[in-house]
């Protein structure tokens, strides 16, 4: 194939613009070092044999599978999306690994633990707390659930990509996708950021110690780049231990340089932390008991599961589901025997967030996830003592009207599976969500959220209420403006509120502090 006219070489001065634009957007998906994960390779010269302007389309338009439209979102701009292609031409930049010193030298306590309230300093609902992140200022949002008022806004890192609540709930523990973690105190008059550290430069997962007699006492941080997980004081965030997860392909394949710590979560059964490499295919779990002895010794089980590990979550509060999503697989770990449980296909591309579970009539206690690539929601038996006939197979694969789903959510006190659609190409779908009828199996109505495609703007991640009887979703817009939360009730899907002001910009993932904290 005769490659297309080879455009110039990026300048210094573009390369570092273009390695910023790519690490914020491209690399998760695609990897710092373009292996491919989530999103495909980008071998430089397949890409030159695809051309300029072929990238430059992909990246504005997007593709069906997953590609988001960056161009058409306005995200990028004409000359962003020109330098992003001619980037992709040339070989990739190795991003710097920071030293632990480097590291060290980033955490900071704002408020010790000693000088913080020992009940809340405000009359709040603080378990019906929502933390709503901004994506691209760099804050999260902290809304009273009850009375839909906003508390305080604080400073997070870049594109904070997960909240996860502390054992006891009080505290957020927030991630950005710049390696920086926050920890936002509830308690507080307003609730604040009393510590943060900035352990990577890339990270997506974030985990407090959960186990009884350890609760809150250490933290552990999962690094894209460099590839390591980095164990902190839980309740300062003081860097105490790295650990490099450069390994081979599950135990006896290539020598993976960029295996990235994709989901963590903490055992309900053991002093543990589940820990997914994405591109090594291993679920390690890590063994906390023992860091406060001399040496820091800290045990790792390494268990063989496949390749892409990326999110997932809790069935039954002993099965960990984990999409292996570039190969369409749903990984299950039951933490209490410690072992590699099943292996059950999926649908393209799984992303199920947390997923979903719930109590079906026919086959017992289920859990769910989406999928990006294909319009479907894969319902698989999680209940292999009381429903072994069901267990670890799919008992229904549910029809969507769209691809590009990202996030289902549930509650036990809600008739229906809530779907979004934010990944579509099509703005349309985009601005879309869906209910499913949990004992039917499936979607009893799709409707498009008035307002949203007029921002231009996707309705991302249902989160429920404490209570189970309101359902909020974001509506994800551009940085220069405002959008909304909707609020639905979780019983007849009709809105109920809308909130809106001018810092409601690029609302992505909410997270409610009960529902976060007891995995609901």
């Amino acid at each position: 194939m005769a490659l297309a006219q080879a455009p110039a070489p990026l300048s210094p001065a573009e390369k570092e613009e273009a390695a910023k634009i790519y690490f914020d957007r491209c690399a998760g998906c695609h990897g710092v070092l373009r292996k491919g994960a989530t999103g495909p390779a980008l071998d430089p010269k397949k890409m030159a044999e695809k051309g300029v302007e072929y990238l430059k389309a992909v990246i504005f338009g997007g593709l069906p599978g997953g590609m988001p439209d960056w161009g058409r979102q306005g995200i990028l701009k004409e000359k962003d999306i020109e330098l992003v292609a001619r980037f992709l031409l040339e070989q990739p930049p190795a991003p710097p690994v920071p030293t632990f010193e480097e590291i060290k030298k980033t955490w900071k306590v704002h408020v010790p633990p000693e000088k913080r309230p020992t009940k809340p300093l405000h009359n709040r609902n603080w378990q019906n707390f929502f933390g709503q992140v901004l994506r691209d200022t760099g804050q999260v949002a902290i809304i009273d659930g009850d009375k839909k008022e906003l508390v305080s806004i604080v400073p997070t890192g870049f594109a904070t990509h997960i909240l996860r609540s502390s054992a006891t709930g009080r505290y957020f523990m927030a991630i950005g996708r710049d390696g920086k973690a926050s920890l936002i105190d509830l308690w507080m008059n307003p609730p604040q950021v009393v510590a943060e550290s900035k352990p990577c430069l890339d990270a997506r997962s974030i985990e407090s110690s959960k186990f009884k007699g350890y609760e809150d006492k250490y933290a552990v941080v999962g690094c894209y780049w460099p590839p390591t997980m980095v164990v902190l004081d839980g309740l300062t965030l003081e860097p105490l231990k790295m650990v490099s997860t450069i390994s081979y392909a599950k135990g006896a394949g290539e020598l993976v340089m960029e295996a990235r710590v994709a989901a963590i979560v903490a055992s309900h059964f053991n002093p543990e932390w589940i820990v997914n490499l994405k591109e090594s295919g291993q679920t390690w779990l890590v063994d906390y008991s023992n860091l406060h002895k001399k040496g820091r010794p800290l045990p790792i089980t390494m268990i063989d599961t496949n390749l892409f590990l990326h999110d997932g979550g809790w069935a039954l509060k002993r099965y960990f589901i984990v999409a292996a999503n570039a190969l369409n697989k749903l990984i299950v770990i039951d933490t209490k025997t410690r072992e590699f449980a099943a292996e059950v296909e999926a649908g393209v591309r799984p992303h199920p967030g947390r997923g979903s579970n719930w109590e079906h009539p026919t086959y017992g206690p289920v859990w769910a996830t989406g999928n990006i690539g294909s319009p479907e929601v894969t319902v698989v038996g999680v209940d292999p003592e009381k429903h072994p006939q069901y267990a670890w197979k799919v008992v229904k694969r549910i029809t969507l009207p769209y691809t590009g789903n990202l996030f289902i959510k549930t509650h036990p006190n809600s008739p229906w599976v809530i779907v979004d659609f934010p990944m579509s190409p099509s703005p349309q779908a985009a601005a879309s969500l869906c209910a499913i009828d949990k004992r039917k199996l499936e979607v009893a109505k799709c409707w498009e959220v008035p307002g949203a495609q007029e921002l231009k703007a996707r309705m991302v991640h249902p989160e429920f209420n404490k209570g189970g009887t309101e359902i909020w979703v974001s509506a994800w817009g551009s940085k220069d403006t405002p959008t909304f939360i909707v609020v639905y009730d979780a019983l007849t899907l009709k809105e109920k509120a809308r909130i809106t002001g001018d810092w409601v910009r690029t609302p992505t993932g909410k997270f409610n502090v009960y529902n976060t904290a007891y995995d609901i």
